[in-house]
């Protein structure tokens, strides 16, 4: 059996993985303090195995160019303590494995692609609304890359005309998604939390607002075949009808768009979308090594 190792490094925690192709054999999980500690870990985890490539996603900003002399850095992030980390350097100086690296909304959106909701397209965008928000894009059945990775959590939205909050973004406020969407912006208006808050509460219809225009922005600009929506706040299921609703209605007709029920659809790998693509990214660095 041939062995590749995943890690999803997230500003909370990391998950890191083993598996036999796509199969998850082993999973370790541990909370992200120091990049010092992590690689650690990391390190003692994997070394009890013979791998053949491990894949990664990581929080960002990252570089993810392969032709950036800073690849694999972890770049200005608000996290302390990482900003202007080599992740990738770190964990090559200890494992002498064949490694990839992009974002953590980037394998989560590989795995979907490959195994999960959105098996078959070819343009692809995994939005992820949880402790932040953001994306990962396939396009034409390959990671989309700019100058650098999107930034989709700090797209600024219209805001809804009953939310009095005064919004959670140190850099935008009230102004962007993450802000007014995210996990920390929910429970800033609520200190016990999404899960405290009935299915029909009122506030469901305001956040279902702010990721119907997240999916608006989104098809208008990268016009994709469909919108996986995953993340802790994706699992209150009573949103997906009402972000279809309210996307609909800002749509407008404007352009074309499969059926809703296709086109804004929840994760089909639960919590191991990332851990999926991170595996499958893995088995790719081993190919091209």
């Amino acid at each position: 059996m041939t062995l590749y190792g995943s890690i999803e490094a997230g500003g909370t925690k990391f998950v890191l993985g083993v598996g036999d192709g796509s199969k998850l054999v082993q999973r370790y999980r541990f909370d992200t303090t120091t990049p010092d500690a992590a690689v650690s870990e990391i390190v003692a985890f994997f070394k009890q195995y013979e791998l053949a490539g491990i894949g990664i996603g990581a929080f960002g900003p990252v570089d993810v160019n392969p032709a950036s002399p800073k690849y694999g850095t972890i770049l200005n992030t608000p996290k302390l303590g990482w900003q202007n980390f080599d992740l990738l350097g770190a964990l090559k100086a200890q494992l002498n494995v064949p490694m990839k690296i992009t974002t953590d909304v980037n394998v989560a959106c590989y795995g979907e692609w490959q195994e999960g909701a959105a098996k078959g397209k070819q343009n692809v965008i995994y939005l992820t609304v949880g402790t932040g928000i953001g994306a990962g894009v396939i396009n034409q059945g390959h990671f989309f890359l700019g100058r650098a990775h999107t930034e989709v959590g700090h797209i600024f939205l219209q805001k809804h005309p009953d939310d009095h909050y005064e919004g959670h973004c140190p850099y935008h406020g009230d102004n962007c998604a993450e802000g007014l969407a995210a996990g920390p912006a929910i429970q800033g208006r609520f200190p016990a939390g999404a899960a405290s808050l009935a299915e029909d509460d009122p506030f469901w219809a305001i956040e279902a607002d702010y990721i119907a225009q997240l999916c608006l922005d989104l098809t208008l600009s990268l016009a994709p075949d469909v919108i996986i929506v995953g993340g802790g706040v994706s699992k209150q299921t009573q949103l997906f009808p009402l972000i279809r609703q309210a996307f609909a209605a800002k749509l407008n007709g404007y352009v074309d768009v499969p059926a809703l029920n296709d086109y804004i659809v929840p994760v089909a790998l639960g919590d191991n979308s990332g851990v999926t693509g991170a595996l499958l990214l893995a088995e790719e660095a081993a190919r091209e090594a």
